[in-house]
């Protein structure tokens, strides 16, 4: 799994990738201190993954009014061409005994791009997996596609089981993935075989579990306080390696040949430029991946889920 650090393998890792948005349109991340970014902050933020090639952009209809800021970033710069966008399903949108689906899949396509101003998605996710298993929402997105709507179909998805149904079933392109420090789930069995073997791209999303595993251990929230040990953790074993938290995280996701991008996201201009700069600083990773990788097995879902931390 590991790579030997070299200058050029810098490069290579920057060119897997991908922005993440939903800090452009939400208040998101539980250290987030600076709050949703203004349009003008978000330009620049657009502006400097542009110059710096990046070539992937991650958003979703349920991201605030990320979509439509970003389509007013391409309608000022002209450049709809320049990245690969991939947008997501509104969540929970298609509810039981729901009547004519696929069509509302198709508009619900539409919309995206036109608040994204593009005439063509790179991708289309379902962000709610349960709506993998409904026949007809995935008749919506093959429509979307043979429409040319969209060039690739996915699932964005959070539990092994549905990852593996996903994977095997040949339906769809693209699948995003948790994975971090913390949750390692998918990095121990034949998923990334099984994905490759099927032609499907893996992009890895939460490197930095929404900032929890850059905060001091006394910072973390009560409601997710059984994350303190495991946090304190992390930060000394990527200082007794010598790097950063933010180098540890990035190349645990990066590093990982199953993984064809990683999905990042950032709060502010600092914060994108810090992690496009992740150096592996001339030396071999190999002990602090092994660190990292025999370290946090099994973590609890109430730590790695972040959907179930406003519940404590």
């Amino acid at each position: 799994m590991q790579l030997r650090a070299r200058r050029d393998d810098v490069v290579m890792l920057k060119n897997k990738l991908c922005l993440g948005t939903v800090q452009f349109g939400l208040e998101y991340g539980i250290n987030n201190k600076t709050g949703k970014p203004g349009q003008e902050q978000v330009f620049a933020m657009l502006d400097h993954a542009r110059a710096e090639n990046i070539e992937y952009i991650d958003t979703a209809a349920a991201y605030g009014n990320a979509e439509e800021v970003i389509g007013a970033w391409f309608d000022s710069r002209g450049c709809q061409d320049e990245f690969k966008v991939i947008s997501k399903l509104r969540p929970n949108l298609i509810e039981e005994g729901s009547r004519d689906v696929a069509d509302m899949v198709i508009e619900q396509v539409q919309g995206s791009l036109q608040r994204l101003r593009l005439k063509r998605l790179n991708g289309y996710l379902l962000h709610t997996p349960a709506n993998f298993y409904n026949p007809m929402v995935i008749k919506g997105l093959q429509e979307a596609k043979n429409l040319g709507l969209t060039e690739n179909i996915g699932v964005s998805i959070y539990e092994v089981e549905t990852a593996m149904d996903v994977v095997q079933s040949g339906l769809v392109d693209y699948i995003q993935i948790p994975f971090n420090v913390l949750d390692q789930r998918l990095a121990r069995g034949d998923f990334y075989r099984i994905a490759r073997d099927n032609g499907m791209l893996v992009f890895a999303r939460s490197p930095f579990l929404q900032g929890l595993l850059f905060m001091e251990p006394a910072e973390v929230p009560d409601r997710v306080a059984e994350a303190r040990g495991y946090v304190e953790e992390f930060g000394e074993i990527a200082t007794r390696h010598g790097f950063s938290r933010a180098e540890a995280c990035m190349l645990l996701s990066l590093i990982s040949p199953g993984h064809d991008f990683v999905v990042f996201g950032v709060d502010n201009l600092q914060q994108l430029q810090e992690d496009l700069n992740v150096e592996e600083k001339g030396r071999d990773t190999s002990a602090l991946v092994a660190d990292l990788e025999q370290r946090f097995v099994n973590i609890e879902k109430a730590i790695i889920f972040p959907s179930l931390w406003a519940n404590k």
